[in-house]
């Protein structure tokens, strides 16, 4: 294939391709590990394991907490059988400003600024506590926690 020809290709429109979520066997997963349950990424806190049963398959029985708003969900899972679990990412950035709406400003390392996050509501008051910092005019590290197109602050610290 010759120059021309790959330049009639139009690769712009291209998906990176990268996946919410991967597959796992449910026997793999560890507590403090992440799973899907009910389509809500979730930490899990316990898992305890059923004998073999009459169908030849032991069962994993996953408590764990949603990441997001600490609800806590049950699922239970043949241990051979796959299951899902989140990609999760933490990015951490220094605060910046916060507008009427709770939109926050951050910048990352390298010096690049987003405005599309708001302030947590999970816990309640943690939003109020962010402002009372940031309004002392504190520098403020925040940790964003992102995971199947969702991300939310879930940590700061002042710097």
């Amino acid at each position: 294939m010759s120059n021309s020809q790959i330049d009639d290709y139009d690769f712009s429109t291209g998906e990176a391709g990268a996946s919410s979520t991967i597959p796992m066997e449910a026997g793999q997963i560890k507590k403090g590990g992440y799973i899907m349950i009910k389509g809500q990424p979730c930490k899990v806190i316990d898992i305890s394991t059923s004998k073999t049963g009459k169908h030849g398959h032991a069962k994993c029985n996953f408590t764990a907490t949603n990441i997001f708003n600490n609800k806590k969900l049950e699922d239970i899972v043949p241990s051979t059988h796959t299951t899902t679990v989140p990609v999760v990412s933490r990015q951490e950035y220094t605060l910046i400003d916060i507008d009427e709406e709770e939109y926050v400003s951050l910048m990352d390392d390298a010096g690049e600024i987003r405005s599309d996050i708001q302030l947590p509501t999970f816990p309640d008051d943690y939003a109020n506590k962010i402002k009372e910092i940031f309004n002392k005019n504190e520098e403020l590290l925040v940790t964003v926690l992102k995971a199947c197109d969702n991300e939310q602050i879930i940590s700061y610290k002042e710097s």
